[in-house]
């Protein structure tokens, strides 16, 4: 009777992991069904919120993903809004190697920023007049979440840390101010 058991335990241990694994290898196709950036075309709108240690403020903002006649060339387009005045800043988004997830962010003044796609987020460093700036652009069905992080990079500070007879120096850097934006698609 408890072999019996056994038997039946471990069948269905087989079974389940079977499940799980049919289950995972769904997921992953329909995941990978999604094209970047293609099926995030389209103008997003909101409020930005800006957090510093004046406290926050909050301003009308759009993005914009849209295709162009060149293969491999988007629109890129972030739009400010303040006191019904509009900042537009007209990018490109360009192709480096899709399958790597490699685009360039392309401000069409000379700056060129490097841009890695991982699943549905869009991310870029770059450090700009000794602040160092992290975007993060994360895109669903109907929405996007903008956000930037920035510090300036004189303020950094030094620790230590002894690994047995190893000395390792790590920096970090106090977060100068947070733009964060829940955008809806229009």
């Amino acid at each position: 009777m408890l072999k019996k058991f056994y038997i039946i335990f471990i069948k269905m241990k087989y079974l389940s992991l079977l499940l799980l694994l049919c289950f995972s290898l769904s997921a992953e196709a329909q995941n990978d069904s999604i094209q970047f950036p293609q099926d995030y075309f389209g103008v997003y709108k909101g409020d930005l919120n800006i957090i510093n240690s004046n406290g926050t403020q909050t301003i009308g903002m759009e993005f914009h993903l849209q295709a162009t006649d060149s293969i491999g060339k988007y629109k890129y387009t972030i739009v400010y809004i303040m006191n019904g005045n509009r900042q537009e800043r007209l990018y490109n988004l360009i192709t480096k190697n899709a399958s790597k997830g490699e685009y360039i962010v392309d401000e069409n003044n000379g700056i060129l920023l490097d841009a890695k796609q991982v699943e549905n987020s869009l991310y870029s460093m770059f450090e700009v007049q000794n602040n160092l700036i992290t975007t993060t652009e994360r895109f669903y069905k109907d929405a996007m979440d903008f956000e930037i992080t920035f510090t300036n990079t004189t303020q950094k500070k030094l620790s230590k840390a002894e690994e047995g007879e190893e000395t390792i120096d790590v920096i970090s850097y106090p977060i100068g101010g947070i733009q964060k934006a829940h955008l809806i698609k229009q």
